[in-house]
């Protein structure tokens, strides 16, 4: 008889959010670039709904320079304009300004704290992932003190398209927060 492998319910069935919630959804990324493509993903998603987004990665991927924080400070209004005709990509320009300004204010975060992944870490107890003992879906917030303090200190930095609801998604997207069930095989 075969083992039923138990996952959180949100990746449900569709192929590619089970391989994302297996392979990548709470487990702790310190890499910067990554930390960075999240920060774009997620600001793309303010309003909609995270498969949206997964689905167009790749085109956020080439849109956005491979995430080179670096290269996206540096767009302009002639890179809005190709991105606001970018099918592959959700054509707001308010969230397509809003990565360039993301992109800028993270690189000025990287120059005060040494890292991205630092300056997160900072507001974590002990620096380390947050461990949360989740037995159902019912258990998992949308934001936390966590995420409500982190989201204000990014908005004050200038940080856009990053409330506490997002930032507490890019905290679980990122392992910085860890909510997979307790008998999720990801766990």
């Amino acid at each position: 008889m075969e083992a039923i492998l138990k996952r959180c319910s949100w990746c449900g069935t569709d192929p590619l959010y089970i391989r994302y919630h297996d392979e990548e959804w709470g487990k702790p990324v310190y890499d910067d670039k990554i930390l960075f493509e999240f920060l774009i993903l997620e600001g793309a998603q303010a309003g909609l709904s995270w498969i949206t987004i997964l689905r167009r990665r790749e085109s956020y991927r080439q849109a956005f320079a491979g995430f080179d924080a670096e290269r996206v400070a540096g767009f302009g209004e002639q890179d809005v304009e190709r991105l606001m005709q970018d099918t592959g990509i959700i054509r707001n320009r308010l969230k397509i300004t809003g990565a360039i300004t993301n992109a800028r204010r993270y690189l000025e975060v990287q120059q005060e704290f040494g890292s991205f992944s630092k300056y997160i870490l900072g507001f974590l107890p002990g620096g380390r992932p947050v461990q949360n003992t989740v037995k159902s879906s019912a258990d998992v917030p949308a934001r936390t003190n966590l995420s409500d303090n982190i989201s204000k200190d990014m908005k004050k930095r200038g940080f856009k398209f990053f409330g506490t609801t997002i930032c507490y998604a890019f905290l679980q997207a990122t392992g910085m927060v860890n909510d997979h069930l307790e008998d999720c095989i990801s766990r």
